[in-house]
């Protein structure tokens, strides 16, 4: 989808098309959209300029997305809100929604498995599609259905989305973004030297900052250079396993399936603070906000239908650096008071000395809560029972 959470907000302020507009830092609110309402009569009649701007923003949020006149300045995903703030002041700020993202989520997706029924669910905004066998999908080699998705899609949702069609998973991740937004683009196995290799490495999903770092000082700058490597070379300077992949990816290669059906292997939640926050100073204030925590990761287990016995926390310190700890136990669980209590247990393995920007907890080696019902029954990490009454594992001291 094209800038998705930014386009789905456009649909509620349509007088903002065409401008830098940023989301993130806060989370829309019911209460606040009422006031709108009250003050204004109908949302798109707000003026542009009653919306906040992105250079009043002082926070520590990152943005979540942005509309692409907003990245004409160099804002993007996962950007500082105060870095953006100074790239592109006059951008507009909204909240975070992610109640409507989703419903608009599970709407695009309804359109696409309509047509095309074997589709693999890559996040709230993206989606792989085998056509292979839908009628009439390899016409123009594949152009005709990709174009028909997209209008399908505009039609019962008006968002726009961008279709890379290609042999296979790689290639069609790729050419995705070759014409961004609203833009369908056909990658043939021919096409692989022209189109491919002249990019720069880290456009493989695959490649992150450090193996791209390690290439580029390797001398290795374009796919291109990439796939000119002998397959013994990458071997040995990455490994048996990535180095493979590497020369496969770099040739095009790839047989990944889609895949319809996926389970998730763990859940978490974390938040960023408003404020560095010390351990012994704000003792009470971290550990509210991590008892929260504890019961959001319980609530979405108990939601989707899921258990799980690695219980582990995240911190990361004012100066940016993270850590992470965990505790596997016996018992599968998906309650807040047994999370809480192994997740307090991995606290106290962490270093507490400096300040914190972010705590996070999660809960993995997750299997389907039926399957493992029975074996968590009247145990102590299974529901927290017999170790006493809730507010006994609540109590226990953290940030200590």
């Amino acid at each position: 989808m094209d800038a998705f959470f930014a386009s789905v907000e456009l649909l509620r302020y349509p007088q903002l098309k065409g401008l830098p507009v940023v989301i993130g830092g806060s989370r829309h609110s019911a209460e606040h959209e009422a006031q709108l309402l009250a003050q204004w009569g109908a949302l798109e009649q707000i003026p542009v300029d009653a919306f906040p701007r992105l250079g009043r923003y002082v926070g520590r949020g990152v943005i979540t997305t942005a509309t692409y006149a907003a990245r004409q300045f160099g804002v993007g995903s996962a950007m500082g809100m105060m870095k953006a703030a100074r790239l592109c002041p006059q951008a507009i700020l909204l909240p975070i929604d992610f109640v409507r993202y989703r419903q608009y989520s599970r709407a695009f997706k309804e359109v696409i498995v309509a047509t095309a029924p074997v589709m693999e669910d890559r996040g709230i905004d993206e989606v792989y599609i085998d056509f292979t066998h839908v009628p009439g999908g390899q016409a123009e080699g594949g152009r005709v259905l990709a174009m028909q998705l997209q209008q399908a899609i505009f039609a019962a949702t008006g968002l726009t989305c961008s279709v890379g069609v290609a042999p296979n998973k790689l290639l069609a991740k790729m050419a995705s973004e070759f014409n961004k937004p609203q833009g369908v683009s056909v990658l043939q196995p021919q096409d692989l030297e022209a189109q491919i290799w002249p990019l720069p490495c880290r456009k493989i999903n695959g490649i992150g900052p450090k193996a791209g770092a390690k290439l580029e000082a390797l001398g290795i700058v374009s796919i291109g250079d990439l796939a000119q490597q002998p397959l013994a070379w990458l071997v040995q300077h990455f490994g048996k396993a990535y180095g493979a992949w590497l020369h496969a990816a770099s040739h095009g290669l790839d047989d990944r399936p889609v895949v319809t059906e996926s389970e998730p292997v763990s859940m978490s939640r974390e938040t960023t603070f408003a404020r560095d926050l010390h351990a012994h100073h704000d003792r009470a204030e971290l550990t509210a906000i991590f008892t929260q925590l504890c019961e959001r990761v319980a609530d979405d287990l108990q939601r989707k239908g899921y258990a799980g016995r690695t219980i582990g926390v995240k911190l990361r310190y004012a100066n940016f650096k993270s850590v992470t700890r965990e505790i596997t136990v016996d018992t599968f669980t998906q309650e807040a008071p047994a999370i809480r209590r192994v997740a307090g247990q991995c606290l106290k393995r962490v270093p507490l000395e400096q300040s914190i920007r972010l705590l996070g907890v999660r809960v993995g080696g997750l299997v389907h809560w039926d399957a493992a019902k029975q074996q968590a029954q009247g145990e102590v990490l299974g529901s927290g029972r017999k170790a006493g009454a809730k507010g006994d594992l609540w109590s226990l001291p953290l940030f200590d």
